[in-house]
């Protein structure tokens, strides 16, 4: 029976491939790829002549059947744009089918962003919460920000550069002075880690470029039921900071352990009096 390899290519650094990786590679009938562009590069430096076919987000579910059929003759390699494939990318979807037909998936383990930012970031890498991609919308962000604010384990997260300036803002609004890492580009010509909070990373980053992974301090602080004074300062804060009733409330809620509708009922109280 044939077998869907998963191999993990290099994060930006070429030369960040293993042997194996290269052999299976170089063995395949055919290696489905995110980007052919990126991969065309990787192929070209280490002298792999294997085909190549795209499988990205967007012309996955034509591709399925393709390479699904391409695996009843002979084995296959799938990679991600960088790293190691289904994290955040669109290769998942091929392995639950493969593993529905009965193929054998098999792992090339290699580099990953999440694994070398969480070494770098100077942050407990003992124990951490992957959130994938920060949601495009604030409304999205500022949610799912707030309900892991009460998270004891470190927090890793990618972002699209143009995005980045605005989760910041969300981050330091949410979280507060919590240590921070923005690892960009990493194993690149222009690698940089930047250690510090959210705030000093806003006055850091005016335009920032390139791949970001952010790592964040998990909180040191057991949630605690706190009282209306309490929230009604911090709801206040969250008004003023822009934040609508929905986000408001509802990071209120997450940090304070208070029901949503007493929350609310504050939130009514606060805008009410002005």
């Amino acid at each position: 029976m044939a077998t869907l390899y998963l191999v993990g290519t290099p994060i930006g650094n070429l030369e960040d491939v293993t042997f194996r990786a290269v052999r299976v590679l170089s063995e395949v009938s055919l290696v489905a790829a995110e980007d052919t562009r990126r991969t065309r590069k990787l192929f070209t430096r280490h002298g792999i002549a294997t085909p190549l076919t795209s499988y990205d987000e967007q012309g996955r579910h034509t591709k399925l059947r393709r390479i699904l059929e391409r695996l009843r003759e002979g084995d296959v390699a799938l990679v991600t744009e960088a790293g190691m494939p289904t994290i955040s990318d669109p290769g998942y979807s091929l392995v639950t089918a493969a593993l529905d037909e009965g193929v054998r998936v098999e792992v090339v383990p290699g580099p990953s962003a999440v694994t070398s930012a969480l070494a770098v970031s100077g942050l407990p890498p003992d124990q951490f919460t992957f959130l994938g991609f920060l949601p495009r919308t604030a409304g999205q962000r500022r949610r799912l920000l707030a309900s892991v604010a009460g998270e004891a384990r470190t927090l890793v997260a990618f972002e699209a550069p143009h995005r980045l300036r605005a989760a910041l803002a969300d981050i330091d609004a949410i979280m507060g002075q919590r240590r921070l890492a923005v690892c960009r580009e990493l194993t690149k010509l222009h690698e940089e880690v930047f250690r510090g909070t959210a705030a000093e990373a806003l006055q850091h980053f005016e335009r920032p470029r390139g791949e970001i992974t952010l790592v964040l301090q998990g909180s040191d602080r057991p949630q605690e039921q706190t009282g209306d004074d309490e929230i009604r300062e911090r709801l206040g804060q969250l008004r003023d900071g822009g934040f609508g009733a929905r986000d408001a409330v509802g990071l209120a809620t997450q940090e304070s352990g208070r029901p949503r509708r007493e929350v609310y009922r504050l939130w009514l109280e606060l805008t009410r009096g002005g």
